[in-house]
C-alpha cells in the first residue's frame, strides 16, 4: 500500500511541475515526476518519517539507500542515473525558488557504471516456464504484452508506447507500426502467436470501454509506463512454483528480446533482417550490423556443434 502525500507536498509537486513545463516535453516532465512519486512515497513508508515526507528532510542517505533498493530490483545503471539527476534537479529548485534545502543531497553520490553487456539466450526449459507462466494467468493484456516482448523482439517502449492506429490486426494476419518513441518508427509483421492475443485484447470488452489512443492502459498515468511494464513482469514471475522460480527468477523483460534475436538466427535469418526488424538501423536508415551482432553472440556449445559438423565431413 502506497503512503498518502500530504497536502503541502503534493502542491510544491504541482508548482514544480508547471515549472518544468516551461522548458521541458511533456514526456519528459512525466518521466521526471514519476521518479519523484515513487522516491516520495518509498520515503513516506519509512517507519522514521511516520507516512510522512518532508522536503525539508531530504538527505544524501535517502536517496543512496533507494539507489540501492533499484539496483536489488534489477534495475539499470542508466535508470539509476536517472533517479539521480531527476532527484538532483527537484532537490535545485526546492533550494534557489523554495529556500527549502540548504544543499543538494543528490551532489557526489555514486551510481556504479552497468556491468559489461551480455545478452542473455534463455534455455528451452526457462522459455517454457515463462510460456506457462502466461498461460496460467488467463489475462488478456498480460498475454498481449509478453507476445510482444518474446515473440516480436520488442523493446519495453515499444509496448509502453504503442497507439491503437498503429496496430493493424485482423483475425488471420497482422502488423503494427512500433519505435514512437524514439522516433525511429517501423512496420513489423507478426507471428500468430502475438498477432492472436493482441488482436483478442483489442477486441475485448475490457479494452473497448476505454477511451484512449495508447494500447495498454494503466489507473495511475494513462497509459502502462515502461516501469509498469517492469513491475508487470516481476508479478508475473512472482506466480512461479519454487523451482520455477530458481529458473526464471532474474530474468528481465528485455532479455525476451535477446532471446528473440537468438532464435531468429537459430531460424535462418540473417543478421540484416534481425536488426531491421528489432530498429536497430542507422541515422542513414540502413541496418546496423554491429548493434545486431551482440544479439547474436556465438557461444562454446555452437562452436562444438560446428567442430561436429567438421569431423563428420572428414570421415566422409
Amino acid at each position: 500500500m502506497k503512503a498518502p502525500l500530504d497536502q503541502r507536498c503534493l502542491d510544491l509537486l504541482e508548482e514544480y511541475e508547471q515549472y518544468l513545463l516551461s522548458s521541458k516535453s511533456d514526456q519528459t516532465v512525466d518521466a521526471y515526476l514519476r521518479i519523484l512519486r515513487q522516491f516520495i512515497e518509498w520515503i513516506g513508508k519509512c517507519p522514521s518519517d511516520n507516512g510522512i515526507f518532508l522536503m525539508e528532510h531530504l538527505s544524501r542517505e535517502d536517496l543512496e539507500v533507494f539507489l540501492a533498493k533499484l539496483q536489488e530490483k534489477g534495475y539499470s545503471s542508466a535508470h539509476q542515473h536517472k533517479v539521480r539527476a531527476a532527484i538532483s534537479r527537484f532537490a535545485n529548485w526546492l533550494i534557489q525558488e523554495k529556500q527549502l534545502l540548504s544543499q543538494n543531497p543528490a551532489h557526489d553520490v555514486y551510481v556504479p557504471p552497468q556491468a559489461a553487456f551480455t545478452p542473455r539466450e534463455l534455455t528451452d526449459e526457462q522459455r517454457e516456464v515463462l510460456r506457462g507462466l502466461v498461460e496460467r494467468q488467463q489475462n488478456m493484456r498480460g498475454n498481449a504484452i509478453f507476445a510482444l516482448g518474446y515473440w516480436a523482439g520488442c523493446r519495453v517502449c515499444d509496448v509502453s508506447w504503442l497507439q491503437v492506429e498503429d496496430c493493424h490486426v485482423g483475425p488471420k494476419t497482422g502488423w503494427i507500426t512500433v519505435g514512437a518513441k524514439s522516433g525511429k518508427k517501423r512496420d513489423i509483421d507478426l507471428l500468430e502467436e502475438v498477432r492472436k492475443p493482441l488482436y483478442e485484447y483489442l477486441n475485448s470488452e475490457e479494452r473497448k470501454k476505454k477511451d484512449s489512443s495508447f494500447v495498454f492502459l494503466s489507473q495511475k498515468s494513462g497509459h502502462l509506463t515502461e516501469n509498469g511494464i517492469h513491475r508487470w513482469f516481476a508479478s508475473l514471475k512472482k506466480k512461479a512454483a519454487q523451482e520455477e522460480w530458481e529458473l526464471i527468477h532474474d530474468i528481465t523483460f528485455h532479455e525476451l528480446r535477446q532471446d528473440f534475436a537468438y532464435r531468429a538466427r537459430s531460424a535462418g535469418w540473417s543478421l540484416e533482417e534481425i536488426a531491421y526488424y528489432l530498429g536497430h538501423v542507422t541515422k542513414q536508415g540502413t541496418p546496423s550490423i554491429q548493434a545486431t551482432a551482440k544479439y547474436t553472440q556465438l557461444n562454446r556449445e555452437q562452436i562444438k556443434e560446428k567442430l561436429k559438423q567438421i569431423e563428420e565431413k572428414n570421415k566422409n
